[in-house]
């Protein structure tokens, strides 16, 4: 299905996905009887800290079939990127196949090839729960995309990327790539995500929980047995943070419902390791695409929500921002009675269109209006 360079081992190529724990109720992770998964190991691999990993693994899935041009090089190749605490699973769920993936949907995967990967320190890639704890090399967002285009290029042969769709963390993995391999693709969707550096309620959240988990006696430096109560409280902020005002008014009405929503999430977070969240919390720390984004040469659309609290709209930065994109365009999608905020990225059927939207304007159909 794809070429292989000897730098990277991909192997146990299966049919289907193992599956792992529910991280949280709030997206599905059942598995896609289409998808193809496979390994690839990196030997001795050095990130950007200086640190090394003796053997680094990077889990990755693939759907659909590669299509060859005249010149014989894929170019109906695209790139899925998750957000944190997901992995490739989250993406193969039935709400995602359903909206992005069949007959006839944007993503179709008979016209697509559609690439997807657990990031370094999450799903199956190597991450710090696998045995070393708090002694794995630290890692960046920059190493997560070096590790992303290792794989794109490398393993699966491919020297050009039609599109990058990224969700929070993987829309900032997708401005990086925009900037970092300008000639590497022919467009980016970056979904809940600003092109500026970490900040605002963005930061103060990642620093509450950080906190709460670096001052508890039960984290041990990181070699605790048990997932440390300072995040199975704490993580309560983070789901505060990424759903909507509207559905938390309508869910939390009363002192026993609130109860219960901090009882629920602490419930979900035990199924989390507190290192691995650590590390890919601070690995944000280098992101700050700003100052490149005249440098992307691709066609980009990003797409955010209205109710989303992590990126709000009143800061007004993709309409800022955007115009020097050359080729840049946003959507600010309202929110609705249904839609759940920065969740929303998880409810894909609320935002297909712009996916279809998209993929046509990169076929050089006009469909989208700049802004």
């Amino acid at each position: 299905m794809f070429s292989e360079e000897k730098s990277a081992q991909a192997i146990s190529q299966t049919s289907g996905l193992q599956a792992l724990p529910r991280l949280t109720a709030s997206w599905d992770v059942q598995n896609s009887s289409q998808a193809i998964q496979g390994d690839a190991w990196f030997k001795n691999y050095t990130f950007r800290s200086g640190e090394t990993l003796e053997r680094l693994r990077i889990h990755y899935v693939v759907m659909g079939s590669p299509h060859r041009n005249a010149e014989g090089v894929i170019d109906n190749a695209v790139l899925m990127l998750h957000w944190t605490g997901a992995d490739s699973q989250a993406l193969l769920s039935p709400a995602f196949k359903k909206a992005f993936y069949d007959h006839g949907k944007p993503l179709d995967t008979k016209r697509n090839y559609l690439i997807f990967m657990d990031n370094v320190g999450h799903g199956q890639s190597s991450k710090p729960s696998d045995g070393l704890k708090a002694k794995f090399p630290n890692y960046s967002y920059g190493d997560l995309v070096d590790l992303q285009h290792k794989l794109v290029t490398e393993t699966l042969g491919i020297k050009r990327l039609h599109a990058i769709i990224g969700m929070s963390m993987g829309g900032m993995n997708a401005w990086q790539w925009a900037e970092a391999y300008p000639d590497a693709m022919d467009g980016v969707m970056p979904v809940v995500s600003f092109p500026i550096k970490v900040s605002g309620r963005n930061l103060i959240w990642r620093q509450i929980v950080t906190n709460a988990i670096h001052s508890d006696p039960e984290w041990m430096e990181g070699n605790y047995s048990k997932q440390p109560r300072g995040w199975l409280q704490s993580y309560a902020v983070l789901r505060m943070m990424i759903d909507s005002v509207i559905h938390l008014q309508k869910t939390v009405p009363d002192g026993a419902s609130a109860n219960r929503f901090i009882m629920e999430t602490s419930e979900q977070a035990a199924n989390i390791d507190a290192n691995d969240i650590l590390y890919s919390l601070k690995s944000s720390a280098d992101y700050d695409p700003e100052l490149g984004l005249g440098a992307i040469k691709a066609k980009l659309l990003a797409l955010n929500f209205s109710d989303d609290e992590f990126n709000p709209e009143e800061l007004h930065v993709l309409e800022r921002l955007i115009p020097k994109v050359k080729h840049g365009r946003y959507i600010i999608q309202p929110g609705t009675s249904v839609s759940r905020g920065h969740l929303t990225m998880a409810q894909p059927e609320l935002w297909s269109k712009h996916v279809d939207e998209f993929m046509k304007w990169l076929d050089q159909t006009p469909s989208i209006e700049p802004r």
